[in-house]
């Protein structure tokens, strides 16, 4: 240890000391900028995105800030590369938080206290760790004369917590010059590490997204006296929709990179499984597969989970309409069947509707990208194991695969066992250790050089 309280860059990483305490001073600070996306516009960015925005330019770069809707800000900063036959590379991270409420959490939501080597507050995992990282690395790379081989474009968006059509979406869509010569990019969830049984520590690295369905039921009936029978009651039309979608059990449906992580935790567990069969028991193999399951068991079917019911304005008025909205997951390449099941599901007394939807997502898991961001990995946890990995949810890289960019989830972390990184997302209690983020930027300074 040196006196700073921290271990020197070692040789594998041209990380300096300064970008190790700089990271966590970024997290920290990034935290007690409040960036609540509460929905239906309501969030800011604009403090966030300025303060990014100094600090690159703090290091060479000319970030320019773009808005949508006023106080929506977004960042975007090209390094340029020393081979500009290159094809570019997007790391993205979104500045928006969903909502916390103090009164549940040990400490204030927005303090961004560092207590006992842990960085406390909402975003601290999902995702303003992953957007202190890289400001640390890029004015790592300034001090120390670091280009990389490629272009590196750097995103900072809004509204990724929400439809994020103040975000990536306006990015790609009414400034893809931004993004010239990107064909990949890497962002949020995966690359975190994952204690699947004593010995055994796993990093997913995401290579998959599902898609996008969120969904608006209307049933509608015979407005009337709530004392009167009445056999068109849109609530119970709809109560009897919703019902058969949240109780309906979802086929197996495997996608490649599904697969793919199947195979590779099947073998680490040595357990057989034969993929390939004409009606594999998927749910016979997760249950041999311990806790490494639950990185595999919700992505191996689409899902349907009703969220949010409204209807009627007085108890003795039937109304003549009710609604009710679903969050759907899709995976790739059973859209025509979640759209057929829902037909079904919602019988004839139900309309639905998409009231936001958005791709799923894959990215090969047997390209030499993924081989170099396996290799950043295990060259700072040389024992651990590599896994590809889907998403359950979605992240921006949905948006910019408007423009062809292949995106890959890799925010590293290395993280004590007992630490629940699951439940951070959107918890209570969020909170992301130091030595994590020590860990992260030395992870992503290797890719980068080497992407």
């Amino acid at each position: 240890m040196n006196p700073s309280g921290h271990e020197n860059g070692d040789a594998r990483s041209g990380v300096d000391d300064l970008a190790l305490d700089e990271v966590v001073t970024f997290t920290s600070e990034l935290i007690r900028i409040d960036t609540t996306n509460r929905g239906g516009g309501d969030c800011r960015e604009r403090p966030a995105a300025e303060y990014v925005a100094e600090r690159l330019a703090g290091a060479g770069l000319e970030p320019m800030l773009l808005e949508r809707t006023e106080g929506r800000t977004n960042v975007v900063a090209r390094i340029e590369g020393t081979d500009p036959s290159a094809d570019a590379l997007l790391v993205h991270g979104h500045l928006d938080v969903v909502p916390a409420e103090p009164a549940d959490w040990t400490v204030h939501p927005f303090s961004g206290e560092v207590r006992d080597g842990v960085v406390w507050g909402r975003g601290a995992v999902d995702m303003k760790n992953m957007d202190a990282m890289v400001l640390a690395v890029v004015r790592a790379w300034r001090r120390t004369g670091v280009r990389p081989r490629r272009d590196i474009v750097i995103a900072y968006t809004a509204d990724e917590e929400a439809s994020a059509e103040d975000g990536s979406g306006f990015l790609a869509d009414h400034h893809p010059e931004l993004f010239e010569g990107c064909t990949e990019g890497i962002s949020e969830t995966g690359a975190f590490s994952f204690h699947a049984a004593p010995g055994m520590t796993l990093y997913p690295i995401g290579a998959g997204e599902r898609g996008t369905a969120w969904l608006k039921l209307t049933a509608r009936g015979r407005a009337g006296h709530g004392s009167k029978v009445n056999r068109s009651n849109a609530v119970t039309r709809l109560a009897a929709a919703i019902a058969r979608i949240g109780e309906y059990e979802w086929p197996v449906r495997l996608t490649p990179t599904v697969r793919a992580a199947l195979s590779e935790l099947a073998a680490l567990h040595g357990v057989a499984a034969d993929l390939d069969a004409a009606a594999p028991d998927v749910d016979a193999l997760l249950a041999k597969l311990g806790r490494a399951a639950e990185l595999v068991e919700p992505v191996v079917r689409n899902s349907a989970n009703p969220t949010m019911l409204e209807a009627g304005y007085k108890v003795n008025v039937i109304p003549g309409q009710a609604t009710a909205y679903v969050d759907g997951r899709v995976l790739a390449g059973t859209e025509d069947e979640f759209r057929e099941t829902l037909d079904r599901l919602t019988g004839p007394d139900v309309d639905w509707e998409f009231s936001h939807r958005e791709v799923a997502l894959q990215a090969p898991v047997g390209s030499s990208t993924f081989a170099r961001l396996r290799a950043a990995i295990e060259a700072f946890d040389p024992g651990a194991h590599v896994v590809p990995y889907c998403t359950p949810g979605g992240t921006d890289a949905k948006q910019f695969s408007r423009l062809g960019i292949t995106g890959y989830g890799f925010s590293p972390l290395r993280l004590p066992e007992g630490y629940d990184y699951g439940a951070m997302f959107h918890g209570v209690d969020e909170r992301v250790p130091v030595s994590a983020l020590h860990f992260g930027v030395r992870v992503l300074d290797r890719y980068l050089k080497s992407a």
